[in-house]
């Protein structure tokens, strides 16, 4: 499948953006996606709020086909062809559009949701200053004596002032901050709260609104509208929107252990093992047996050998596999 046309890249018609939007879609759920299509998809997104607009409109108009395709595939799993997964887009309206994608797009609703390169962040996200694809890992070492490290699908956002880092604003994902004695105090915002280093080691993820601050080495403040809590090494805290937890003690090897390529499980729901391995497998994983996702979880496994991991759990809860195209394996 060839690249979009580019040349009217710059159309204000809303009826142009809507067909441009559509067409990097097309492209984008096609499976030939590169990375110089990346980064062409990028620039467009990026160049007017215009051009957000659109995209944010068609993402909305394919996620509202998601759920019905998963029931779909659950109900009837001989409608995941190869040939539903290359999806004949309308360009129409949103009643053409669905009407037509029902039909042809059993597989493609599911596999939106994490589609090839990680082109799909939310809009907010397009204003990062750092991210990282499915299964990547980057080490930033920044001004004031501060170096990040960021795990798979994280988006950050740098805040300065005078040309001096005050901040990191974690938009979605993991990351590890290290403040070395002596270098610049820190605040780190992720979701409604914020954290403040002033050194030490921390680590924070923010997913599925909810947001985990560990502390790893000196103390931390964590900041938020319900509240304040002081946070010193071994301890962590979770917080939501409304919510602020309390303080509990943790092993910074554990909570650490992506650092060193391992995924580690303890008593922990399938489910949501699936949707850890999902973060750094390219493709997606469906749980389809919903008498198994509770089961608990032990387990180290690598990140680097997922197929692995994925083949340990179905021998383990004598799951069937049906791997698909597009790396959609069904798990049932």
């Amino acid at each position: 499948m060839k690249t979009p046309p580019r040349k009217n890249s710059h159309a204000t018609s809303p009826s142009e953006l809507d067909a441009q939007a559509w067409n990097w879609l097309r492209l984008l759920t096609s499976g030939d996606a590169r990375e110089v299509d990346a980064q062409q998809f990028r620039r467009w997104v990026k160049s007017s709020p215009l051009h957000q607009a659109a995209y944010h409109d068609v993402k909305r108009r394919w996620d509202a086909i998601e759920a019905p395709a998963r029931e779909l595939l659950r109900v009837k799993p001989e409608a995941a062809t190869v040939d539903a997964c290359r999806p004949r887009l309308v360009l129409g309206g949103r009643r053409a559009f669905l009407g037509a994608a029902m039909s042809a797009a059993a597989v493609a609703g599911v596999a939106v949701a994490h589609p090839p390169l990680g082109l799909w962040p939310g809009l907010d996200e397009w204003s990062a200053d750092d991210r990282t694809a499915t299964g990547e890992q980057r080490a930033l070492a920044l001004s004031g004596g501060v170096d990040v490290m960021l795990n798979t699908r994280t988006s950050m956002r740098r805040q300065t002032d005078g040309g001096k880092l005050v901040g990191l604003d974690l938009l979605i994902g993991e990351a590890s901050i290290d403040v070395r004695d002596g270098g610049q105090a820190l605040t780190v915002v992720a979701g409604v709260g914020r954290s403040l280093l002033e050194s030490g080691r921390i680590e924070v993820r923010h997913l599925n609104g909810k947001v985990c601050v560990s502390c790893i080495e000196g103390a931390v403040r964590v900041e938020h509208p319900a509240g304040a809590r002081e946070l010193y090494a071994r301890q962590q805290i979770v917080y939501g929107a409304s919510s602020l937890g309390d303080i509990a003690s943790i092993d910074p090897k554990t909570v650490s252990a992506w650092r060193q390529g391992m995924l580690v499980f303890n008593q922990a729901p399938l489910a949501d093992v699936v949707d850890e391995i999902n973060r750094y497998r390219p493709g997606r994983v469906v749980l389809m047996n919903d008498a198994v996702r509770n089961k608990p979880v032990s387990g180290r496994f690598f990140t680097a050998s997922l197929d692995l991991a994925l083949w340990q759990l179905q021998e383990a809860f004598q799951l069937h596999a049906r791997p698909l195209p597009a790396g959609l394996l069904l798990l049932s």
